[in-house]
């Protein structure tokens, strides 16, 4: 069996975007391309030469796919050595447009198809960049190994590369180590089902016991009457004028349509618990 690695540079809060040049990634305005340059020292050399050293098929987005393929055929470098010859698969909608050779479609659907190739005899998948395509994977259990260097620094604002819909799993820590620089290299490998326990000893206080009871409430209060199967999209809810007191504190405010408030309300995320709309210009709390 094959596996597929995901091998990422990442700034301590998560994000992935344009680690290697300005002119790498600027989408959203990101102004940082190029953050981990001054960090590289002969360690982290050491684990980017061991990272390529074993034979592996590149498995890209075609955002990574495209920068790689007008950038990496035009150098003479070990890593353009390895990086050449291997076989690509790209998630594309545009397969007539792959040049670089070597380079095959993932087809239209690229989890089937990823199933497929990890039963195949075969050189490991090996993810660079390609943050959409990460979380297709991480979304349906894909990954096997999560390579990480973890470079200090906050970028703030930029592509993550964990979002909210990663499958929950266990990794264990295989093999770590740390730079001169302080960018942290570890090697994470997929293990179990999250295991969970609890710290409390003894019964509960009152004030613990009436705590959970106003928890409860708050988050059953503020649940809308849906309309849709996906209870994180407001499509196109309405809630009842009870419903609204409560969720907005008693607050007296016209009762509204979630689905056409406004006419750009649609598909908002709803956190149940945190009584606020996200991605509108309403918040209460």
């Amino acid at each position: 069996m094959r596996k597929i690695i995901a091998a990422t540079f990442v700034s301590l809060d998560g994000v992935m975007q344009a680690p290697g040049g300005p002119e790498e990634d600027p989408v959203g305005g990101f102004k940082f391309g190029g953050w981990t340059f001054h960090y590289f020292d002969e360690v982290a050399g050491v684990a980017m030469d061991e990272l390529f050293s074993k034979p592996f098929a590149l498995l890209l987005g075609r955002r990574t796919y495209d920068i790689f393929a007008a950038y990496w055929p035009y150098q003479k470098d070990p890593i353009a050595d390895a990086f050449n010859p291997a076989t690509k698969y790209v998630a594309t909608h545009r397969p007539d447009t792959l040049t670089w050779q070597n380079t095959q479609s993932l087809g239209p659907d690229i989890v089937a198809t990823l199933r497929r190739l990890k039963q195949e005899d075969g050189p490991d998948l090996l993810i660079q960049g390609s943050g959409n395509l990460i979380q297709t994977l991480l979304a349906n259990g894909l990954i096997d190994e999560i390579r990480l260097m973890i470079f200090p620094l906050l970028l703030g604002k930029g592509k993550r590369l964990f979002g909210d819909g990663a499958m929950p799993a266990a990794f264990k820590l295989i093999k770590s180590q740390a730079s001169s620089t302080g960018v942290i290299m570890a090697t994470y490998e997929r293990s179990s089902e999250i295991k969970t326990g609890s710290f409390v000893t003894g019964e509960p206080s009152d004030a613990e016991i009436e705590r959970r009871k106003n928890w409860k409430w708050n988050c059953r209060s503020v649940a809308p009457s849906w309309s849709t199967s996906h209870p994180t999209e407001l499509r196109s809810a309405t809630f009842s004028h009870k419903e609204r007191r409560r969720s907005l504190g008693h607050v007296a405010r016209p009762i509204f349509n979630v689905g056409n408030w406004q006419g750009h309300a649609r598909n908002l995320a709803f956190s149940p618990c945190g009584r606020r709309w996200i991605g509108a210009q309403r918040r209460d709390g």
